[in-house]
């Protein structure tokens, strides 16, 4: 009878305790720096979601990614990443540059003009998340502080794996379910305070954690991101086909690009922002605000006669906290060619 009568008094101590470290663990993420922190709990991705995605792949779309039909099954169910796992910790850092540095739209795809009216040298663009420091390990590192803290808070071996972006899980699906913001017609996860201009991270626990509700969103009736798409990757009906993305040709491509989608490139030399510069939630959205966060105001335009001379030491060193420097010297010496041939009429 005594313990009977305690039970509801036990059960309100667990639900309030239950409910204090989600909230003690999302003020945590605030303080290390994440503009987003939302919570789910590790179920597989919907049904939708998964015929969405294979279906995507089927239809050859994921163009030479080949890593994206390796891990199926992980990609769509946490807990085949980490065994055990009940929730997944979702964050969201804000990526959109000074607005006092030009954004990559407001770069003109030709030979610049100096204030005196001397054509200087031709420059290639940069996509905004390129111009920080690598997000990877800078997000990583930071997640992994966050399961220091939820170790500390809790006691005990915990379980833990930290993910950005390379492990093969449905992170955008994930961040929806956790309430971070809502899937855009330019396949990007859009918060509407924040824009899509969001790297993601993930900490997948054996934990169980009160989970959040989605919110609210969608594109309604706009269309701008598809139509300011240079190449029609963002096709018409919904599908995104990798082959014809600018960000995709000039950073995963391997070999020449095919000559009618690399006069459509432009002077962009690594990545394309217009489906997410076109974006309505992205016109009122916030700097980044982290500090520590490192931001390159001179990797907005890279001149392509430089990157034609660069070598392989000058290379690795000039990139070496770049998500650039993943694409490698002979890749960027590619786009470059094709920029300069793209802009001047001349290949390098």
């Amino acid at each position: 009878m005594v313990f009977e009568s305690l039970c509801p008094y036990v059960c309100r101590f667990t639900i309030i305790a239950f409910m204090s470290l989600a909230g003690d663990i999302k003020q945590e993420a605030r303080e290390l720096g994440f503009d987003l922190v939302g919570i789910t709990d590790a179920s597989p991705i919907n049904g939708e979601q998964v015929e969405l995605l294979g279906g995507w792949l089927k239809s050859g779309y994921a163009g030479q990614m080949s890593y994206m039909h390796r891990n199926f099954e992980k990609r769509i169910n946490a807990g085949r990443l980490l065994e055990g796992a009940r929730s997944v910790i979702s964050v969201g850092l804000n990526y959109t540059p000074p607005k006092r540095f030009p954004s990559l739209r407001a770069l003109p795809s030709n030979a610049r003009q100096s204030h005196l009216g001397h054509t200087t040298e031709p420059t290639g663009k940069v996509a905004n998340y390129a111009q920080y420091q690598h997000y990877h390990s800078f997000i990583k590192n930071r997640l992994r502080k966050l399961a220091d803290f939820i170790s500390s808070s809790v006691g005990g071996d915990i379980k833990f794996k930290v993910c950005v972006d390379s492990a093969p899980l449905a992170e955008r699906a994930l961040a929806v379910r956790a309430g971070l913001g809502f899937i855009g017609k330019n396949h990007m996860l859009i918060n509407p305070r924040l824009g899509p201009q969001i790297f993601l991270g993930e900490i997948i626990t054996g934990l169980e954690l009160q989970a959040d509700e989605a919110i609210a969103g969608s594109c309604s009736g706009c269309n701008k991101c598809v139509e300011a798409c240079p190449t029609g990757a963002l096709r018409e009906d919904g599908q995104f086909d990798a082959n014809k993305c600018i960000s995709y040709l000039t950073i995963e491509y391997k070999g020449q690009i095919p000559a009618d989608l690399a006069n459509k490139i432009g002077g962009r030399l690594f990545g394309c922002d217009e489906c997410v510069l076109a974006c309505p939630h992205q016109q009122e959205a916030p700097v980044c605000k982290n500090k520590q966060f490192k931001f390159y105001d001179d990797r907005a335009k890279l001149g392509l006669r430089e990157v034609l001379d660069l070598g392989p030491e000058s290379f690795e060193a000039k990139f070496a906290n770049s998500a650039i420097k993943r694409l490698g010297l002979e890749r960027l010496k590619r786009n470059a060619q094709l920029c300069l041939a793209n802009i001047t009429g001349q290949k390098g």
